[in-house]
């Protein structure tokens, strides 16, 4: 996916105003569409959080760690949905390259092999269908993050 700012911003945008950009609902968040927020911790082993308020409190989820922070030009971190057992990990690596028009940001999720087969994660689907239907999710997102970031240019 292209985008028409410096690497740096997108990195920025990407990884700082990650609760503006990233969709919500249950696809994409746990708390779905309850008030709540998304947000990484900028450093390597900082984590990437979700926090929203229930009848019970505010309840904390933590998606992931970062493993490599690179700004402008990569971020890698784990990633774990609630439902993952110990030992259930996936990782994401982002990718932000200079073009000559702005930045491509690539993103690859990998290690789904970690995750047994028939988990609730992987929505009945296995093999290939299984990575078309994660490369769309992330499509979705990467749309999601061009949109808000050609919005905000625009103020």
């Amino acid at each position: 996916m292209s985008v028409a700012v410096e690497p740096a911003v997108a990195f920025e945008v990407f990884t700082q105003e990650t609760d503006l950009w990233w969709r919500r609902g249950l696809r994409y968040r746990l708390a779905g569409r309850r008030p709540g927020s998304l947000c990484f911790e900028p450093r390597a082993g900082g984590r990437l959080f979700e926090s929203f308020e229930t009848s019970s409190g505010t309840q904390i989820h933590e998606a992931g760690r970062v493993t490599v922070w690179q700004p402008p030009s990569r971020l890698v971190f784990t990633w774990r949905n609630a439902n993952f057992a110990a030992g259930e990990s996936t990782e994401v690596e982002v990718l932000f390259e200079p073009t000559n028009t702005g930045t491509r940001v690539t993103v690859q999720h990998r290690g789904w092999s970690t995750i047994r087969p028939g988990h609730p994660a992987r929505h009945g689907v296995e093999g290939a269908a299984f990575s078309r239907m994660i490369g769309l999710w992330w499509g979705e997102l990467m749309t999601a993050l061009r949109e808000f970031i050609e919005t905000r240019g625009a103020d």
